[in-house]
């Protein structure tokens, strides 16, 4: 069911857990996609801001992203951050102005709504904004707020530097809450009108726990994924948090997109040789319901600062992937050859 060699005994074939491969074999992946490089037409006089969060709309072609401001962070700015754009990259709406201090996570639910959340950063400060989820109509109204603005906490009505969110089939909402450093370490889990459910995790390395849940995404089967970004893992949970299982063939995973037919993508933007020998950043792909790696889309410039690789990840309906790049700012496209 994958690669095998008899010299390398690390190299373990679980059906239930995937394919875990070591470092050597990290970046060993063909790559059938051509990069297309910068994305996304802005209007005149406005340029890229750091962007993590890319999304595709209900269509399977338009894409939505939350870009920070054409600068590090929406704190004094009057831009709007959330930004949808068709197949041919053309702008076609904007909205979320005055909202938010670092837009950087984002899901469009089975309704077509928007859910972003503001991961703040600790450094730019603004009372009253910061460390909360939204979600707006496709149009830009807002729906509903989760968390109180400016407010840092881990209590069912409070969060620190919330990193992503997650909506099921059935409209829960599970976010991800906690961007490192002194932030939170765990799964928060709401019904779809804003009730808190449950949380689970805390900081550390064993089962269930998180250093930096970065991104979620859900398979079909209703499994929930997590980006365990400085444990370097995807953790896999039921929807009432029960630990499944967790793969670590993906390097640092910072971004998590899962299609509908079940394929996995798998954003590093970090994985450098002083942090974490033998991986190249980039985006790998694999199966969904295996862990199986089947493709790896390579930083084209892997060393360079600022970083160029995507952080945030998602594939449309004709197998493009976009790719959302914090420190060099703006979208990536990649497209079959």
């Amino acid at each position: 069911m994958g690669r095998r060699c008899v010299f390398l005994p690390l190299v373990l074939i679980l059906p239930a857990r995937g394919l875990l491969l070591p470092p050597t074999h990290a970046n060993d992946y063909p790559n059938p996609y051509r990069t297309v490089g910068a994305w996304g037409t802005l209007p005149a006089g406005r340029a890229w801001g750091s962007t993590s969060a890319v999304e595709i709309d209900m269509d399977g072609r338009s894409l939505w992203v939350a870009e920070r401001c054409a600068a590090a962070d929406c704190a004094m700015s009057s831009l709007a951050p959330i930004l949808k754009f068709d197949v041919n990259g053309a702008l076609v709406r904007s909205f979320g102005a005055g909202l938010f201090v670092v837009p950087h996570g984002i899901d469009v639910d089975r309704d077509g709504n928007i859910w972003v959340t503001d991961a703040s950063d600790g450094v730019s400060v603004v009372p009253g904004k910061g460390h909360q989820v939204f979600k707006f109509s496709p149009d830009g109204r807002r729906l509903l707020t989760l968390g109180t603005a400016g407010v840092v906490g881990e209590g069912p009505d409070t969060f620190n530097r919330p990193s992503d969110v997650q909506v099921a089939p059935n409209g829960d909402i599970f976010i991800a809450d906690g961007h490192g450093g002194n932030s939170n370490a765990r799964i928060v889990k709401f019904s779809a009108d804003g009730r808190f459910i449950k949380a689970w995790g805390k900081k550390g390395s064993g089962p269930g726990e998180f250093d930096t849940p970065h991104s979620l995404a859900m398979d079909s089967q209703g499994r929930l994924f997590v980006a365990d970004l400085r444990n370097f893992r995807v953790q896999i949970f039921d929807q009432d948090g029960r630990y499944l299982t967790e793969w670590k063939q993906f390097g640092m995973p910072g971004g998590l997109y899962i299609d509908a037919a079940d394929i996995l993508y798998v954003a590093d933007s970090l994985s450098v040789p002083d942090v974490n020998p033998g991986w190249t950043r980039g985006i790998r792909i694999a199966n969904a319901r295996t862990g199986v790696v089947t493709a790896f889309i390579p930083d084209v410039t892997p060393l360079a600062t600022p970083i160029t690789a995507a952080e945030g990840v998602a594939a449309d309906a004709m197998g493009n992937i976009y790719g959302a790049v914090v420190p060099a700012r703006g979208v990536q496209k990649h497209v079959r050859n």
